[in-house]
């Protein structure tokens, strides 16, 4: 046996776990509501059609799966954490849509092979730890000449950024690749092999806070990899990760001294499956 390549190998059921606490932790849908658009574009790109069958992996609180739904599609929606599909179940009753609502993890979906028209993820998808695991599951429940979208921010993108800058005081998991690669057209290609078609084009959502302070304070508060990595640390080094954020925000806001506008890069793609 390669001891070399044991040692080297993560713990995708203990990370798994980990990322679980984290995504529970605080309360995402703050977060995730203002991406609503993101859900809006991507099911355009992926030209999702009335009747359907839509399947949002890894969904949050449900911003692809509404965005399917208007358009009268058949939608099921997927977390593998209950409380955030259980945001997305009030938003949909309150829109009056009649949507399913199922845990599920991304790295292995309950359905069977060809079972869905469509599968959407924003932002979702990339955080699961086995990269190649989760790309062949969401291509076995896409039928022949079904679509494939998704959401990913980029390496280089504001989001990248700061996984990097978070990374420096709470370092990931031994051997755990960046999500961030999700973001790159080259490692998707390495993922889906068997695409018939691939189209990649790179876009810009923009975070709109008050200032870097507030953005900081929402993010602390609500946004689990943020809230996690600063209760990790002692109060020191909690305020030496302020400050690193702070910076990388004030370092890309183009709305001048009485607003906060941070443009993050991400990767909209639309695979047809062969």
């Amino acid at each position: 046996m390669n001891t070399a390549t044991v040692a080297s190998t993560p713990d995708f059921a203990a990370i798994k776990t980990r990322q679980q606490s984290i995504w529970a932790s605080g309360d995402f849908a703050v977060v995730g509501t203002t991406l609503s658009i993101v859900g809006e574009t991507l099911a355009e790109a992926a030209d999702v059609r009335a009747d359907e069958r839509v399947l949002d992996v890894a969904a949050g609180n449900g911003n692809a799966t509404l965005a399917a739904a208007r358009r009268f599609a058949r939608v099921t929606s997927t977390d593998y954490v209950p409380a955030l599909l259980d945001k997305g179940r009030q938003r949909a009753v309150a829109e009056g849509f009649d949507v399913r609502f199922e845990p599920a993890d991304a790295e292995n979906l309950p359905y069977a092979d060809g079972s869905f028209d469509v599968v959407l993820s924003t932002f979702g998808t990339m955080f699961a730890p086995d990269h190649a695991r989760t790309a062949r599951e969401m291509s076995r429940v896409a039928r022949a000449g079904g679509r494939i979208g998704m959401a990913n921010w980029t390496p280089e993108g504001f989001i990248g950024r700061l996984f990097r800058v978070i990374g420096k005081h709470v370092p990931p998991p031994a051997g755990l690749k960046s999500p961030a690669l999700w973001g790159h057209e080259s490692y998707l290609r390495e993922l889906f092999p068997n695409a018939a078609q691939m189209r990649c084009e790179r876009r810009h959502f923009n975070f709109r806070y008050r200032s870097a302070a507030h953005w900081f304070q929402v993010f602390r508060d609500h946004y689990g990899p943020t809230h996690k990595a600063l209760a990790s640390l002692d109060s020191a080094a909690a305020r030496s990760l302020e400050g690193d954020i702070v910076a990388l925000l004030e370092e890309l806001n183009v709305a001048g001294p009485r607003s906060l506008i941070v443009p993050s890069e991400y990767l909209e793609v639309v695979i047809v499956k062969g």
